[in-house]
């Protein structure tokens, strides 16, 4: 592998949710460790599923993985590094100020502003010489989607200029004493960043126009930030021996390939390796070894537990003959046969019931939530219904997947660049009037401070889900984590607004109205595979935390669903069955399972076919 080829320090591996940057980033600490080599996987996705693949609890402190020796593994919690935080700020004045002052610092940092800084601390503590990363000689970051980890990149040359400046008090961070005192850790961040020797940043992506696109953006604004040594990795590639006598598997493949022929620019030049896809789930120990083993023809892993199918209630398939690929597990179908189960067009029918509200898709990135969100959509404006179709993920795609425009249908996207200028202009026109010329310059590089972004995204965020009173507004969210964020400062807002009212006042906040499942659907998407049904499962979780109750789950790009003869296929439908029946048995008693189509879901006509699909491919 080219970006394996005389790696330094500092590994990154960003691009598009789903891509598999968690897989490939583990297989490459694990080969790494295999070399001798001492390793810490890290990893910045406040979703993170780095425990779950290597089966042990990580979480927010550095932890050997026992099974394979040089190798330790840490995840950036951003609540555990939050609280950490707080308790450096407030601590030394706790006892020494009124309770009451301590309170109001307290208030100050309770939002996901703090939260996000707080991850940051610990991202950048990582890229300096110092006890805690003295005994690695690599460390492997797994990161977050694209856009939250370009946020996270920028935020040591955003923070370090701000503090050099001698920049407002950057309020909603609370006391600027927390953030000088990092001034020479965010500058020794930026320069490890920049120096290619130190530091190599590895794009990840699928070969589908929407990832390999987001890998060009990516490319860009990460150059831009002075990460030049950058290198490609297109993962799952459909293997031309697999394309014979199966229409499916040949619509793949030839989609695939014409991606590949017409690679952007910008990324033709960069060191690239392909990786093909597996007929295995990448989960697992033995499964992550075979991952960058350009030798191994795709087989299912062989430490796949024997289990029995347990065929739920609605979910049929077909038997099963011989001739299984699988190892050990159920017998795989050989026939082209697929399953039936509920489609997405049931739920459709309910969600339309109520005339309007809010319908928000959350889930893994790259589980197909902006294609499922579009077809929700266009499904509802198809039957006369007002509908505001929009979307929370900076990477998001939309106008290219509706490629057209519909009745009764409205698109927006909340742009972080559009929504904090327009902050900045509304604070500095109401603000800034009642100001001289020095207080208006103070608080215009108050307004430059980096935190200002999460506070323009929220308002934005409450703005559009409050039209879902009068008409239906489709939420395409970002990747698992971010979205947690936003939550997060949705939470916080709701807090102070309950302390200012007092009790016995009537108020409303915008998570009062995704609390109450009148009013807020949410819709988990998921693939029916093993890492996103535990990460769907444990957003469920999180969700239940703050008081909002998950409506239904969608499984789309079923294979089970779909007529398959290539035996890869049929072995990966045949591991998709154990994750459909976790999904209806144990996880959630509504659900739908859209199956993966030859041609690919774009377009107003295609989006409404989606919908209305049943489980026959």
């Amino acid at each position: 592998m080219k970006f394996l080829d005389a790696p330094p320090r500092f590994l990154f591996f960003t691009g598009k949710g789903g891509v598999g940057k968690t897989s490939i980033a583990c297989a490459t600490s694990i080969q790494l460790a295999t070399q001798g080599q001492r390793v810490l996987l890290v990893s910045t996705d406040p979703a993170s599923n780095v425990g779950q693949v290597f089966g042990i609890s990580i979480g927010n402190q550095i932890t050997p993985v026992i099974a394979v020796p040089n190798l330790s593994a840490l995840e950036i919690d951003p609540q555990a590094a939050a609280q950490a935080y707080r308790d450096r700020i407030v601590g030394p004045v706790r006892g020494v100020l009124p309770d009451s002052v301590v309170k109001g610092i307290e208030e100050q940092l309770s939002g996901a502003c703090t939260t996000e800084i707080a991850a940051f601390d610990e991202f950048t503590a990582l890229l300096i010489d110092s006890a805690l990363t003295q005994d690695f000689d690599h460390i492997v970051f797994d990161t977050a989607p694209t856009g939250h980890t370009i946020r996270m990149l920028q935020l040591p040359g955003a923070w370090s200029g701000f503090l050099e400046d001698g920049k407002g008090d950057a309020s909603c961070l609370g006391p600027l004493a927390g953030l000088e005192k990092q001034r020479t850790q965010y500058k020794a961040a930026v320069d490890a960043l920049a120096d290619p020797l130190k530091a190599r940043l590895v794009l990840v992506a699928r070969a589908q126009a929407a990832t390999v696109n987001e890998a060009a953006r990516t490319h860009g604004e990460l150059a831009g930030i002075g990460l030049t040594r950058q290198y490609l990795v297109i993962n799952g590639v459909f293997p031309a021996t697999e394309a014979a006598n199966d229409p499916l598997a040949q619509a793949i493949y030839q989609r695939e390939q014409a991606v590949l022929a017409s690679l952007p620019e910008v990324l033709r030049g960069l060191p690239t390796d392909q990786i093909a896809l597996k007929a295995f789930n990448l989960f697992g120990l033995a499964a992550l070894k075979q991952l960058l083993n350009r030798s191994v023809s795709p087989q299912p892993t062989p430490d796949t537990d024997a289990k029995t199918v347990v065929v739920m209630p609605g979910l049929t398939r077909h038997p099963a003959g011989p001739g299984s690929m699988d190892c050990g597990s159920e017998p795989a179908m050989t026939t082209a046969q697929p399953i039936n189960a509920p489609s997405l067009a049931g739920l459709v029918d309910d969600i339309a019931a109520e005339g309007h509200g809010l319908v928000m898709l959350m889930g893994k990135g790259g589980v197909g939530k902006t294609t499922l969100a579009a077809a929700v959509a266009v499904e509802l404006a198809t039957r006369g219904h007002e509908v505001h179709l929009t979307t929370s993920d900076p990477a998001a795609h939309l106008m290219e997947t509706l490629d057209g425009t519909l009745d009764h249908l409205m698109v927006s996207r909340i742009d972080p660049h559009e929504v904090t200028e327009a902050y900045r202009a509304q604070v500095l026109a109401v603000k800034g009037a009642k100001l001289d010329a020095a207080g208006r310059a103070v608080l215009e590089e108050d307004l430059r401070s980096p935190c200002t972004e999460e506070i323009a995204v929220f308002q934005a965020f409450s703005r559009v889900i409050r039209e879902a009173g009068k008409k239906f507004v489709v939420m395409d969210t970002a990747p698992t984590g971010h979205t947690l964020l936003l939550l997060d400062a949705t939470g916080a807002y709701h807090r102070d607004i309950a302390r200012q009212m007092g009790a016995g006042a009537h108020f409303t906040t915008p998570m009062m109205q995704l609390q109450d499942p009148k009013q807020t659907k949410v819709l988990i998407v998921t693939l029916a595979e093993t890492t996103p049904v535990l990460e769907a499962a444990n957003l469920q979780a999180d969700l239940r935390r703050a008081g909002i109750e998950p409506w239904a789950w969608v499984i789309n790009n079923s294979v089970a669903a779909a007529k398959v003869t290539s035996p890869l296929l049929k072995a990966r439908a045949q591991n998709e069955l154990r994750e459909i029946e976790a999904v209806a048995s144990r996880h959630v008693s509504r659900y739908a399972l859209v199956p993966l189509m030859q041609e690919e879901p774009v377009g107003v006509q295609r989006l409404k076919q989606l919908s209305e699909q049943g489980v026959q491919a």
